[in-house]
Order: structure tokens, then sequence, then C-alpha cells
């Protein structure tokens, strides 16, 4: 249901505790006891059939009985009585509940089924559900405690978010002791309706929080997470412990793609695709957590460690060497500067050792001067216990640079009892503390992480020299014939067809089934030759010796069509046996390359990319991505592994042709999407011979799809059912069709053909400059969140956006915003209408209810444009403008 009254949850104006008790450690009464300690501003109705009265407070037999609105149930019951209370809920109109009972799907069939029940009727009543089998909800800046937690946290700017509500308490305990504060606090239990796309979808756009931690154990409706984690990263950090790191998926694999794809590597994929950092452990999680909560965001990567001790520094410089990064140089103003300021024998380097002598003074010196050089993004502050100082004069010292800075200060105290006050001085004035090098670094580099993600996100990707073209119509005919047989993969041939037929190289294969035809087949495909066994129960072929490579005259070839046969039907006498494959040998290629794709059962169809060869599985160098894919993306995904480094050129053989392999995998990627059906493939090796890729071997295993395509995938792909040609009235003929992550040079040319006065209309503010950032938003986009059109006109000879238009999902999935900016020479020619039209009928696609957008009153072509194609006007004068609208329903 979206964020759908989730508001309900986190801002109630009153609030009914199902169970509430005066019994010694009953859940219900320690919620009822939680709410009026937190101070909650509103009602709150403790409601049990055996109590009159509970802390003073008169108590309701049922919710049906309490005289008020009520905005938000807790419900602290034993989970058989759910169902029944979630009708009397519906009865007064309550639309949130936090469901705290347990005994749920973590018991067995009887609990799924129970907990089926209370989904189905949550939904039956639009009912909003938090759990069951969780620990609540706390929102310390609304002052809720509906938990059964001990203690509230203390106000702040992070929200989070997890499964666990044992992981909640030991986050919150430690948020105690390093000064943490949180916006948000939820126990998501079972999630059996509100789930983590729901809470980043709400959480991402509140003003009150600047970062989202999470703690995850398994994600339902991965397209929505993956959806609004994709909309919020950008604009705030997304933190994620992903507990459960399975090898079940990979034990499961048939191919060298199902063995090296395991389940855990898929998540690390979708999460950096979705730009959430993820962490590796508890401990990590907690420290970055400190970090985003205590520190401004970094801008940069570049650290600077400030030591007074040489060896503690040298461990600060091994971290970073352990994260593929280095402390930043020093500039030689820097080092200048530093000189006046330090010992003449100190390192001149960074890490600064300052010298175990180092004052309070000089520790705020070189903290000052760091800051003032504009050197560094970050400063880690270091001190180890010293004769000549005291540990909170330091503190203090840093305490004091931090009120001049807008730079992340880090804090390193290494030491037990003697540096205990000065950790205390620094978590009450919100420096972030660690108690080794180590950590301080990883949590620094978690920020780096996230900067980097941004960096990436705001690339625009090359276009293709040529439009890339797709036999759909033969496609789907091949993918029906493959599936009539339903055991294990198609033969190579076959397989080789279906990827031929999306224009993926593959290498002239020939089947000689009776060896009397070895001979002149294998003329035909020309000497030297590769002879293969074709089997469909046959994965690796190597495992049965069933390959004989650089054969190169006609009795060479009769030999070892008879040798393979022999040794494959002794090695594999169940084995169905169709021939043997002839095409031609490759000599001593570049490269051996592997691409695949596996079905996983949560994030549908993924891609992988490594080296290939028959030690594929061995050397596991490989990168996973999910469709769809860009040229960008796909160089993202080869540059995180060794194969990139050797396709650039090594040791006297060419480079690769870069832009060939990424057709090809974009053709990959394009086939995964338009075949559901897909379970598994291998391509491999693909070998590069003189910089080109071929595919020289595949197997491609069918099976029935659980969804259709698109909605097998967990990220919408590009729409082409809006791909159209149009005429306009005034005869102007137009290619309309979505935006595309490329179209960013085309869109800079759009925006430098608007006059002042149209961008002013267009975004209702002054706009002299399209930030990266705006180009990226305006660009890459969600198709499952928004839709943008362009109009392409052929100008001068060259395809050109003289027009765009979107609409924008309203957070409840109901309504859209568009807006629309034509290029100022092509106005008033019907190419807004025709955008519009196209909108409209997009929006009913989309299941839209009203399309809505806001027209400043002087934009009169505006206005004139949108009676033109149906929408209805009106002034606010709250904002002072003029509203469209349009009733999907009634049009």
């Amino acid at each position: 249901m979206g964020i759908y009254n989730l508001d309900l949850f986190f801002k109630p104006n009153s609030v009914a505790v199902i169970g509430a008790s005066e019994k010694s450690g009953s859940i219900g009464g320690a919620i009822f006891r939680n709410l009026q300690r937190g101070g909650f501003p509103g009602p709150i109705y403790p409601v049990h059939p055996n109590y009159s009265r509970i802390g003073g407070v008169p108590v309701s037999a049922s919710v049906r009985d309490i005289a008020a609105p009520v905005d938000l149930a807790i419900i602290a019951t034993p989970i058989s009585t759910v169902p029944d209370l979630i009708d009397s809920l519906a009865d007064v109109q309550i639309g949130a509940a936090v469901v705290i009972s347990a005994g749920g799907r973590e018991t067995g069939e009887k609990g799924r089924g129970i907990e089926a029940q209370i989904k189905a009727k949550a939904i039956s009543h639009q009912i909003r559900i938090l759990g069951p089998n969780c620990l609540g909800l706390m929102v310390p800046g609304y002052h809720t405690n509906a938990s059964f937690a001990a203690d509230m946290p203390l106000g702040g700017k992070l929200a989070f978010v997890s499964q666990s509500g044992a992981i909640c308490t030991a986050i919150l305990d430690l948020a105690f002791k390093e000064r943490i504060g949180f916006s948000h606090f939820v126990s998501l239990g079972s999630m059996a309706d509100v789930d983590f796309g729901d809470m980043i979808d709400y959480l991402g756009y509140r003003s009150s929080v600047d970062s989202i931690l999470l703690y995850v154990e398994s994600l339902t409706h991965v397209r929505k997470f993956m959806s609004a984690a994709r909309s919020v990263s950008h604009t705030k950090p997304i933190i994620v412990l992903k507990a459960g790191k399975s090898s079940a998926g990979a034990k499961a694999a048939a191919s060298h793609t199902g063995a090296l794809a395991g389940e855990d590597d898929v998540y690390d994929a979708a999460f950096k695709r979705a730009g959430i950092i993820r962490v590796g452990s508890f401990q990590d999680l907690f420290d970055c957590a400190e970090l985003v909560a205590k520190q401004p965001l970094t801008q940069g990567t570049r650290l600077g460690i400030i030591s007074n001790g040489g060896g503690p520094a040298v461990m600060a410089a091994d971290a970073m060497a352990l994260k593929d990064s280095e402390p930043e140089p020093l500039t030689e103003k820097t080092r200048e500067s530093l000189d006046g300021l330090l010992p003449r024998f100190w390192n001149r380097n960074n890490p600064i050792d300052i010298l175990g002598d180092a004052t309070a003074k000089r520790y705020s010196d070189v903290i000052q001067t760091c800051v003032a050089s504009k050197n560094f993004d970050g400063i880690l502050v270091m001190f180890v216990p010293q004769a000549v100082v005291t540990a909170e004069a330091v503190a203090d010292a840093m305490i004091e640079a931090q009120k001049k800075t807008k730079i992340p200060l880090i804090a390193c105290w290494m030491g037990g009892r003697d540096v205990a006050p000065a950790i205390e001085r620094l978590n009450l004035s919100g420096i972030p503390t660690y108690d080794t090098p180590e950590r301080a670094v990883r949590a620094f580099g978690f920020l780096v992480q996230y900067v980097r993600n941004l960096e990436l996100l705001q690339e625009v990707p090359e276009r293709f020299l040529r439009e890339l073209e797709f036999d759909t119509e033969k496609l789907r005919k091949l993918v029906h014939e493959g599936m009539t047989d339903k055991e294990g993969f198609l033969t190579e041939v076959a397989s080789k067809t279906i990827l031929e037929t999306y224009g993926i190289n593959v290498s002239h294969t020939i089947v000689a089934s009776h060896a009397r035809d070895v001979s002149h087949l294998s003329r035909e495909v020309g000497f030297p030759v590769v002879m293969k066994i074709v089997s469909p129960d046959i994965t690796h072929k190597t495992e049965v010796n069933g390959i004989r490579l650089d054969i190169r005259s006609e009795p060479e070839a009769r030999h070892a069509f008879d040798e393979i046969m022999a040794t494959v039907k002794t090695k594999r006498p169940d084995a169905r046996i169709e021939g043997v494959a002839i095409q031609p040998y490759v000599i001593n290629p570049d490269v051996e390359l592997l691409l695949g794709a596996k079905r996983d059962p949560s994030f549908g169809p993924v891609l992988l990319f490594g080296l290939g060869g028959i030690y594929t599985e061995v050397i596991r160098d490989r990168s996973i991505g999910l469709p769809p894919l860009n040229r960008l993306l796909i160089k993202r995904l080869m540059q995180e592994t060794r194969a990139y480094k050797l396709l650039q050129g090594y040791r006297g053989r060419p480079a690769a042709d870069m832009a060939l392999i990424e057709e090809m995998i974009v053709r990959l990627s394009q086939l995964l999407i338009d075949v559901p059906e897909i379970k598994e493939a291998d391509l491999n090796p693909v070998v590069v011979k003189d910089g080109l890729p071929i595919a020289v071997d595949a197997r491609i295993s069918l099976s029935i799809s659980p969804q259709p395509s698109p909605m097998h995938l967990v990220i919408s792909p590009y729409p082409t059912q809006y791909e159209h040609r149009v005429v306009t009235k005034s005869g102007i003929q137009l290619f309309i069709r979505p935006i595309r992550p490329e179209d960013g040079s085309l869109f800079v040319e759009l925006f430098s053909r608007m006059s002042a006065a149209s961008l002013y209309y267009r975004f209702c503010r002054s706009i002299k400059v399209l930030t990266p950032e705006m180009l990226y938003r305006l660009t890459q986009i969600d198709y499952d969140r928004e839709l943008a059109l362009v109009a392409i006109a052929d100008e001068a000879g060259e395809n050109r956006i003289i027009g765009a238009a979107r609409i924008i999902n309203g957070v409840d999935g109901t309504k859209a915003e568009f807006s629309i900016m034509i290029a100022d020479a092509w106005q008033g020619k019907g190419i807004g209408v025709k955008l519009l039209e196209d909108l409209i009928r997009s929006g009913r696609d989309r299941r839209l209810e009203k399309i809505w957008g806001y027209v400043l009153p002087e934009n009169r072509n505006m206005l004139k444009l949108g009676k033109k194609v149906g929408f209805a006007s009106r002034y606010d004068s709250d904002v002072g403008m003029t509203v469209l609208t349009i009733d999907l329903q009634m049009v």
C-alpha cells in the first residue's frame, strides 16, 4: 500500500493500547507506561476486558467502547486474537496498528496461517500493519515510545529501521553510551504489511531525517525496495547491514554462472545499484551510524590524520590501504604552515605525527591549520596517553576546533581508564569516537563510498554510435520451441541461435550427427576446428572429456569424432547425445571472458561478468549486475574485475574493443529483459582475439517464469510501448519516446535553446545553469515512479530533442504531477498537445486518477494548452499559482 496512512504511526493524535495491563512483566503494560513516561501529546486509551482502571486511567473493554476517535492501535495480545481485532479496528475507523504479538510465521504452518489472515484483513479494511512480532516504534521528536524498550532514544536526525527487535535494543543501548540521537526508531518484525521499501519512501522525504540505517535479514517486494532506495539514496545516505550470507543459491547451481552468483553477492550488487552503503558487521553498522549522526557528510575523499604517536598513524594508513585508499598528500603550502608549528624533525607527511610531547595547544594549532588549508575533506585526530598532557585537555582542544569547521572531525582516543572521561566529553559535544584507528578509518570510508556513489550516479552514459535493434518476434518463436524441452539446458547450437537473434556475436557452429558428415562439415567450417559433444544432459563438456581442440585435417576430425563419442558414452551412458559440434578454433586468444545470467528468486535476472575458461570457478574473478544495464553501468561492472585490466592490453597483447564488449553485454541484458523464461545462461568462454569478442561456447536453460516481462525485473526497464511517430496539425513529424539516461547531452542542448522566461515558467524560478545534479534528476529516472517523454524532430539534418514532458507519481499512487518544456523556436506548433495527450494515455496505463500541475498565472500559453487538452484550472492563493487538473476517470 506504499506510504498510505504511515503518518498514523509516527504522528498519531491518539493511541489505544490493546492488552494494556498492570501485571508485572506484561508487554501491554510496559507499552502503556512507556507512552505515558515519554510524554505522548495525545490521549492514551488502555483496552482490556478485565480491568476498569490502569494507572488511574479508565479502561475500555474493546476499542468499540472508546468514545473518541483513535488514530493508532498497539496490539499486545496473543496473535490468535489479532485477526478479529483488525475487524474491530475497522468498525471504529482506526487506520493503523502496531502488532507486537509473536507466534506468526516464525512458529511454523499454523503461525503462517494466522499471519496470512492478518494481512488479508488489513488489506480488506485498508488498515496499515507494523509487525507482527516486533518491538514497536519510537519517535523522540514526537514524544512517542510505542514500544516495550526500556528507554526512548535521544532526539536526532538518524532514522533506524530493523527487522530484528534484539538488534534494536542492542543499538539503543550503545546509542546511549555514545550519545547518538534518532528521529525514528522502528522495529518491522515479520513485515506482514509495512516493509523496508515503505519505510525508505516515508523517511526519505522527511526533513527531520538526514540518514537512514537498516538492519536487514530478508526483503519483501524487492522491486518496491529498489525503487525507493534509488529515489532516496541520491539525497540521503542509506546504510545497511544485511545478515545471513547464504551460499545456498550457489550449491544448487548447474552452470559456472550459478556457482559464482551466490545469494549474498546478488544482494551486494543490488545495494550498489541502489546507491546504498553496505557494512559488513554490527560494529561497522554502529560506527557508521555514529559518524553520520554526529558529523556533516564529507564532500570528498581526502582524509587528514593527526597523531601524537607514530605507530597509531601507521595503523591508520594501513587501514586505508586495505580499502584501496591512502592519506591525502600535503601541499607544500600546508607543509610550510606546519613547519612553523611543529618541531623541525616532524615527518612532513600525512599522517601528521605531531610527536609524543604534543600539548593541547599543538593539537589545536595543527587541527585549525589543516582545516584552513582546505587540503582535506575529513580529519581523524588520534591520541595516545602521554605524561605531558591529559586526554581531557586534548579533547577540549578538538571540541573548540569543531566549532570552526564544517568538515567531519573524527576522534580516536586509544586506551582505557585514562581516556574514558575525555571520550565522554567528545561524545557529549557531538564528535564521533573510536577506540582503534581501523574502526575510525572504516567509518570514514563508508562516507567516502557514499560520495563516490553520488559521483557515479550523476555520470551521463555514453551513447552507442548506432541504434541497437532486436528481432523480438523471431526470439519469442525460438523460446517457445526451446520450452518444449523441459529438461536442463538447451544445446549449444540452440543457445547460440537465440543469442545470435539478439545480435550477440557467436562462433559459427554445425552439428555432425554421423561420422560420415564430419569431413565435409569440417571443410565447410574451415580448419583448424574445435569439436565438442552435443548433449542436453551434459553442461560441462570438459568433465566428460568431450572437447578436442586445434584439429587441422579431415583424418584428425574423423578420429576426434569417434573418440569423443566413445569416451562420452563410457562416462555418461545415460546422456542423450545429438552429435558433435564443429566450429572454428581461435588460436591463442588475448583474453577469455565469462558472460552469464541467472534467475535469482528475489531479484529476478542477474548478469555476471568475469574471467572465463575452464578455471572460472577457481579464479572466481567476477562481478554482478542487475538489468537493465547501460554503457556506464557496464563499464563499472567490468572495472570491478581483474579481467578489465587485461582488456586494456597486457604484455604486448592488444587492447580489446571495449565498445563491442559493452554492446554484447547490453544485448545480453536486453535478452534477459525480454525473455523472463531464461533460468540460467553461460557464455563461456567469450574469447577476445585482435580486440574482437566472440562467444565460442554457450548454454541457455529455459523454464516457466513466475512473472511476465517486465515485472520479473526489480528495476523498471525502458518502456518501449511509449515510442511512436506522430504528425502535428501543423505538419511537423515527431518521434516521441521516453527519455533515456544517454540523453544527457541532448537535454543540455534543449536547455540551451530555451529563453530565460521559458525556463522560469518551467521551473518557477530563475535558472541559468543546468547542474549535474539537475541533469541526473531529469534524465536518469525510475520508470516505475515517473515517466518523461521527449519529442524528437529532424532539425538541420540532425535528430534533436525539442520538447519534454513528465509525470511524477504522488505518494499515494493515485495522482501525478506534470510538467512540460518546449524549445522557444518550436512553441505554439502543437508539440505540447501531442506530449500532454501521450502523458494522459500513460497515466491511464498507470491507473492514475488525476494528473495535476502548478502554472504561473502569467504563463498564458500553458494555461491555454491545458484547457485545449482538457485540464480544469483554479487559482491557489496560498502559493500564488494556477492549478491545472485533469480527472482521468472522467475523460
